[in-house]
C-alpha cells in the first residue's frame, strides 16, 4: 500500500528530480529495480563524471527515491518505487477522486533487471546505421557489456565510412569500453554464408531505415530506434564532445530498456510492441514517433 504523501514531502522530491542528471539516474535505476547499479556502472552508462554523480546521488538518497547497500568493494544504489508511486499519487490525486480509470497506471515493457544466464543460444542484434562509424558502435559496445551473455550484438553500415568516429572511439575509451576491434564494415559481411544468424535488426538512423533492407540470415525481426547523428554536430570540439555524449545516453537508455525485458519468453505480439515502445524514448526522430 502507497504511503500517503504531504505536501512538504512532494516538494522535496520534485526538488530532486527537478534536473536532468538526477532525473537521469532515477529513470535508469527504475529499469534495473529491484537489484540496482554499483555507482561506476551508472556513471559508465550516464557519461557522468564520478565527483558530480557522488552529489546526485547523495541528493537523490536524501529525499528518499534511492537506497544504498555495500557488497563487496562497491556501493550499490536502487531506485525506491514506492517513493516515486507516492509522488504520483499525490500530484494525481484530485484527478483519481473525480474520475479513478483515467488515473490507472499503464503496463509497463520495461520489468526488473534480468540476471546473467548463460546460454547457448543468446539474443543475435544487428544494429545498423548508415556509415557504422558512432551511433551503431556505441550501442554495440553497450549492448554487449550489458546484456550480460543474453545478447550477442553487431553493427554494420549500408555505406560504411573507412573507420569509426574518433570522437565516437575516445567516449567509449573514456568510460571503459575496449575499442581496439571496433571498425566500420558493411551490412554485406553479415550476409555471408558463414555469417551468424540474426534475430532483431535495429536501425539508429532514418536512412539506413529508409533503405531496402537485405534478407540476413535467420529472418530477424526489424525495429526502427533513430536518433539523430552526433557527427553532424559543428562547431567547437567540445560542443561536437557533448553532442556524441548526448547520443551515448539516448543508446544507453534504449539499451537499457532491453536488456530488462524478458525476451526469452515473450511472443512476438508482445516483444514487437515493446521494442517499439524504447524506440520512442527521449531523442526519438520523428521517423520513430510515427508508431506513437
Amino acid at each position: 500500500m502507497t504511503t500517503r504523501l504531504e505536501a512538504a514531502s512532494a516538494v522535496d522530491l520534485l526538488g530532486a528530480l527537478a534536473q536532468s542528471t538526477r532525473l537521469g539516474i532515477f529513470r535508469l535505476l527504475m529499469r534495473y529495480r529491484p537489484h540496482g547499479l554499483a555507482a561506476g556502472d551508472i556513471g559508465r552508462l550516464l557519461a557522468v563524471p564520478h565527483n558530480t554523480l557522488s552529489t546526485h546521488l547523495a541528493a537523490l538518497e536524501q529525499v528518499g527515491l534511492l537506497a544504498s547497500r555495500r557488497e563487496g568493494r562497491h556501493i550499490i544504489f536502487a531506485a525506491v518505487p514506492d517513493r516515486a508511486d507516492a509522488l504520483l499519487g499525490f500530484l494525481s490525486e484530485a484527478c483519481c477522486s473525480q474520475s479513478p480509470s483515467a488515473c490507472e497506471t499503464p503496463a509497463t515493457p520495461y520489468l526488473s533487471r534480468r540476471e546473467a544466464q548463460a546460454t547457448d543460444t543468446p539474443l543475435r542484434v544487428l544494429i545498423v546505421c548508415t556509415g557504422n562509424s558512432a551511433r551503431s558502435i556505441m550501442a554495440e559496445a553497450v549492448m554487449n557489456r550489458e546484456g550480460l551473455g543474453r545478447i550477442q550484438a553487431y553493427s554494420a553500415g549500408s555505406r560504411p565510412h573507412e573507420a569509426p568516429h574518433p570522437l565516437a572511439l575516445q567516449l567509449l575509451r573514456e568510460l571503459g569500453y575496449a575499442t581496439a576491434d571496433f571498425r566500420s564494415k558493411s551490412w554485406d559481411e553479415f550476409l555471408a554464408a558463414d555469417a551468424p544468424e540474426i534475430d532483431l535488426v535495429i536501425t539508429v538512423c532514418d536512412s539506413a531505415a529508409d533503405e531496402a533492407c537485405p534478407s540476413f540470415p535467420g529472418a530477424p525481426m526489424r525495429v526502427h530506434w533513430g536518433l539523430d547523428d552526433p557527427a553532424e554536430v559543428g562547431g567547437p570540439v567540445e560542443a561536437r564532445r557533448a553532442a556524441f555524449r548526448q547520443s551515448y545516453r539516448d543508446l544507453t537508455a534504449r539499451v537499457t530498456a532491453l536488456v530488462n525485458l524478458p525476451f526469452e519468453s515473450m511472443m512476438l505480439d508482445d516483444l514487437a510492441p515493446a521494442l517499439e515502445a524504447i524506440g520512442r524514448m527521449d531523442g526519438a526522430t520523428p521517423k520513430s514517433l510515427e508508431a506513437a
